[in-house]
């Protein structure tokens, strides 16, 4: 088992260029070329464990991969492959719940999708329920709700579904399969949840449209236009140095070529909230907003209560826990429930952590109470948990820390702990 110990150094400083490129994006770009009929061009795309799970899986159904310098060339096949081999998905929810929309429509094949067993605990039914009332065969463990799932591709028809959750996930798996549905079909979530897929699709030529929540998906009669695109910093990997420059003194940053999309920088308006000073500077994008965020140490944090927009900032929960830790008085999170069916059950990760390190933490149903305070010094576990992993190292730029599993950081963010070793002093056994 990985451990990496971290020791303050100095605060947080300068430019940073090189964050982790947008995992949502290049999950999307490997799978969505697939429904085109010319080859895209994708430059930056994320090269760590989840990502490459995804474009290997994309490979196994015939798209041809060609590497130019920091761009894929990504040729698409006549018609999606039914693989001899099981498609592993790794640690990605993403990729195992998007591929079972868009395999659900390759009529006349047969595919197995598996991953690890983190993955293999995850919940599927909340993607393989609107799948299957769309006409959608799908088998899997535990009354086909978890991994392995196998999918027969079929006929699948026009449905109108109202989901329980707010899942870009749930979402995009379902849009995927409409795209090959033989009518219209709608979506509605009980709150909007982040849509990369669908303005991906939409600058592809797929036709989506959003009226009072509801979202309606036409099915394709010819293929999608071939993507050009550079993907920009992930804001879900950059939010863990704004979390380091709001949390030390001194400390100021900024953080560049960024996605700005509003549905991804939630945490951010938190973070700002609680005293952060944070400023954004967009540049001209034609698939999503991007730019620079300036984030400078404001004073010690406050105290903030969290209930909205979850699905908004379900990703940097944990780094937001790390900042509500060194906040002055007691900050609330709830609505949270998906958070206990991540990679692991976060809310218990975190409290674990927090209490390690001398923090107050009540835990709730979905969400915490954390009393704000000093930090100590402290042995975190990862639990398996990228993004755990990632945030309690930050807090290795106050006192010393050490982290244990911390090879978990390579499913998202493989060059954190460099990036990182810039204001830390860094031992990995």
């Amino acid at each position: 088992m990985s451990v990496v110990r971290l020791l303050p150094r100095q605060p947080v400083q300068g430019e940073i260029v090189d964050i982790a490129t947008d995992k949502s994006m290049s999950h999307r770009a490997a799978i969505l070329s697939l429904l085109c009929s010319k080859p895209s061009r994708v430059r930056g795309f994320l090269r760590a464990e989840d990502t490459l799970h995804t474009l290997q899986i994309a490979k196994n159904l015939g798209l041809g991969v060609q590497e130019k310098d920091d761009e894929l060339i990504l040729t698409p096949p006549k018609g999606i492959v039914e693989p001899s081999c099981i498609l592993d998905c790794g640690n990605a929810g993403t990729a195992m719940r998007l591929f079972c929309g868009l395999l659900a429509g390759a009529q006349g094949s047969f595919f197995v999708l598996d991953g690890d067993c983190y993955l293999r605990a995850r919940p599927m039914q909340r993607v393989i329920t609107p799948l299957s009332q769309m006409g959608a065969q799908i088998w899997g463990r535990k009354g086909d709700s978890c991994a392995p799932l196998a999918v027969r591709g079929g006929a699948l028809r026009a449905t109108n579904y109202r989901s329980p959750v707010a899942s870009a996930q749930v979402k995009s798996a379902f849009v995927l399969a409409a795209l090959r549905a033989n009518g219209e079909c709608e979506f509605v979530e009980p709150e909007p949840s982040r849509d990369h897929t669908e303005r991906m699709l939409q600058a592809m030529g797929a036709t989506l449209s959003c009226d009072r929540g509801m979202l309606r998906i036409v099915p394709l009669e010819s293929p999608l236009e071939p993507l050009d695109i550079a993907i920009p910093s992930d804001p879900s990997s950059a939010f863990f140095f704004a979390v380091a420059a709001a949390i030390v003194p001194d400390s100021e940053i900024v953080l560049r070529n960024v996605l700005l999309n509003p549905t991804r920088i939630e945490a951010y308006q938190i973070l700002r909230k609680m005293g952060a000073q944070i400023s954004f500077h967009a540049i001209p994008n034609a698939y999503d907003d991007v730019g620079d965020i300036h984030i400078r140490y404001g004073g010690q944090l406050a105290a903030v209560d969290v209930s909205e927009r979850i699905a908004w900032l379900i990703d940097e929960i944990p780094a937001l826990a790390v900042a509500m830790a060194c906040a002055k008085g007691k900050s609330r999170l709830t609505g949270a429930k998906e958070l206990r069916v991540k990679e692991t059950d976060r809310i218990a990760a975190v409290a674990t952590n927090l209490r390690a390190c001398g923090i107050s933490v009540h835990e709730l149903p979905d969400g915490f109470e954390i009393d704000g305070g000093r930090v100590q010094a402290a042995t975190c576990d990862s639990f398996g948990d990228h993004r755990i992993a990632m945030s309690f190292a930050i807090l290795g730029l106050l006192v010393p820390m050490t982290i244990t599993d911390s090879g978990a950081m390579a499913v998202s963010f493989p060059t954190f702990l460099n990036l990182l070793s810039r204001f830390s002093m860094i031992e990995e056994s």
